[in-house]
């Protein structure tokens, strides 16, 4: 066969016969693949060779699981049954299976090619696999590749490290059918493959992002008068005075904040931010970067801590993908706010460049500018993102001044031994960082996507006289982003509870704030805005409902 041939005939196949695939013709296809492209010549492509009958069954399982929430999510009763017809694998009938992998650890060092994404590393692993397919149809052998996997249980499965990541599992065998020399979806009519490439020519640049300025908005001037009025209002409802304790002064908050005596919390909004981050390669995390994807579908589907709370308070819930290292289809119900499949590690380069912070803030801003035109005046910001806390610690320490040690928590649960490790590879960024110390450079080379995103939404919402309710760690960090850029926010800003991470507190007081909650919470999420809101509405409901002592004819006590 001639190449075009090859690549004419090559099927993602799912019936195989029982044939035994010699070892010559698995080791002339790995030598293929061993000739892809390799991003900076690393060879982080990794090989797994799979002919165990347990291991093969508990991967069908996986399948089986993750096949019926596939089902699931179809668009409607008729296409589900065609889906449920199709053939999608076959893991325990192939003879060999493979598990085609990358390892992250190869951008521990400096690895040409990959500035512009992490992905690239991926990329190189994906043409391996493309060639591997090749030899094995030049052969007279094929493959399938199975991804339709809960790849932490996977990993979980296969014994993989933590930075062996898996494309997915591919059988391997002589197939059992040329499926009429079409695709087998084809065949099957699930889909017609368009005769033709897509091509489309661009002769000009097609658009151009909105470059907010950083600088400062005029702080205004206290309304004296209004606080006056909110102080009398609040101090001669019928109990002693401050007996409501924080919640009187929370009451005088948000009348000051929406200028009235007698405020109302309108269409309540809670948002949360998710994106990647390059330093999560490093391991200064629980858990592996694949659960940022994993953790945002779950909220699309209801099943997240947020999810039920927002819906037990009556909070609209909105999700924003600021730069997850994942292609969501395009119709979820999400904000599709991708800077970047996830920031570079600032272990060894800037996170992102100025123009990606620029856009951060514009992006962030008009998530809230829609959301204030639907009549929101009350909103919450959450965040998802691995390896998250290690850029909030960098940030914090870079804007406060105080120690690193004192800035790094445990983020989602690292034991002491990588709690060190986190430590170490932080403090190595810090002193590997060369450049000015200006607020925007710091952001540039240290930032996170969803961090810069939320402080954009931020300084918006405080623009638009709205209540902010800021969460946990991750969030209070992005609102001292926003305040280091407008002082003024800080009277908009309601703490929702004081996180169980370490600098959360040390934070919470260099800016003079004070947590209505203490529940030792470290979830993120944007779960302590939600469980916080109930006080709101009760500093709202006492201040417009709770009688005063001359309405309800009830002496006030004697000076």
């Amino acid at each position: 066969m001639t190449l075009q041939e090859i690549i004419q005939s090559r099927r993602d196949t799912r019936h195989f016969t029982t044939d035994e695939v010699p070892e010559y013709v698995l080791q002339k296809a790995l030598q293929a693949g061993h000739y892809a492209p390799s991003v900076g010549l690393t060879d982080a492509t990794r090989y797994y060779f799979i002919r165990s009958s347990e291991v093969k069954k508990a991967i069908k399982l996986l399948f089986e699981d993750y096949d019926k929430k596939a089902a699931n999510a179809t668009d409607n009763e008729q296409q589900k049954q065609q889906y449920q017809a199709l053939k999608l694998e076959a893991i325990e009938e192939a003879p060999v299976g493979l598990v085609i992998a990358y390892d992250r650890s190869v951008l521990n060092s400096f690895t040409i090619g990959t500035v512009g994404s992490n992905e690239a590393i991926k990329f190189s692993a994906v043409c391996t696999a493309q060639n591997i397919w090749l030899s094995l149809t030049e052969q007279g052998y094929s493959m399938g590749w199975v991804s339709i996997l809960n790849y932490h249980e996977f990993k979980s499965i296969l014994g993989l490290p933590e930075n062996i990541e898996p494309l997915g599992y591919f059988c391997v065998g002589k197939p059992a059918s040329n499926y009429e020399h079409q695709p087998m979806l084809q065949q099957l009519g699930w889909k017609k493959k368009e005769t033709f490439p897509s091509v489309t020519t661009i002769d000009s640049i097609q658009s151009k992002e909105t470059i907010i300025s950083s600088s400062e908005e005029k702080v205004t001037e206290s309304n004296a008068i209004l606080s006056n009025q909110l102080q009398h209002k609040i101090d001669n409802k019928t109990k002693p005075t401050g007996a409501l304790g924080d919640l009187e002064a929370l009451a005088h908050q948000i009348g000051m904040v929406f200028q009235t005596t007698s405020p109302q919390i309108k269409q309540p909004h809670l948002v949360v931010f998710a994106a990647d981050h390059g330093i999560a390669n490093h391991g200064v995390s629980a858990y592996p970067q694949e659960v940022t994807r994993q953790m945002v579908t779950n909220f699309l589907e209801g099943g997240a801590a947020i999810n039920v709370f927002c819906t037990q308070n009556q909070i609209e819930l909105s999700i924003v993908d600021a730069g997850v290292n994942y292609d969501f289809p395009t119709n979820t119900k999400l904000i599709h706010n991708k800077i970047g499949k996830g920031t570079q590690s600032f272990l060894h380069t800037a996170a992102m460049s100025p123009l990606e912070v620029a856009t951060c803030f514009s992006k962030g801003a008009a998530v809230v500018t829609q959301i204030a035109q639907s009549g929101t005046n009350c909103i919450g910001f959450g965040e998802m993102g691995i390896g998250n806390t290690a850029t909030a610690s960098v940030v914090m320490h870079f804007l406060t001044q105080i120690p690193l040690v004192d800035c790094i928590g445990k983020g989602t649960g690292v034991s002491d031994e990588k709690l060190q490790n986190k430590h170490q590879i932080l403090t190595t960024a810090i002193a590997n960082y060369k450049g000015a110390t200006d607020l925007d450079s710091i952001l540039a080379y240290f930032g996170g996507f969803e961090i810069l995103q939320i402080a954009g939404g931020m300084l918006e919402a405080h623009k638009n006289k709205m209540l902010i309710l800021v969460d946990g760690f991750i969030a209070t960090v992005a609102f001292l982003i926003a305040f280091k850029k407008n002082p003024a926010i800080l009277s908009n800003a309601v703490f929702c509870h004081a996180s169980a991470e370490k600098g959360h507190q040390q934070l919470l007081e260099y800016l003079g704030a004070k947590a209505l909650l203490h529940l030792q919470l470290r979830l993120g999420e944007g779960t302590g805005c939600a469980l916080a809101f109930p006080l709101v509405q009760s500093a709202v409901a006492f201040l417009n409902e709770m009688a005063s002592f001359e309405s309800a004819g009830v002496n006030n006590r004697k000076e």
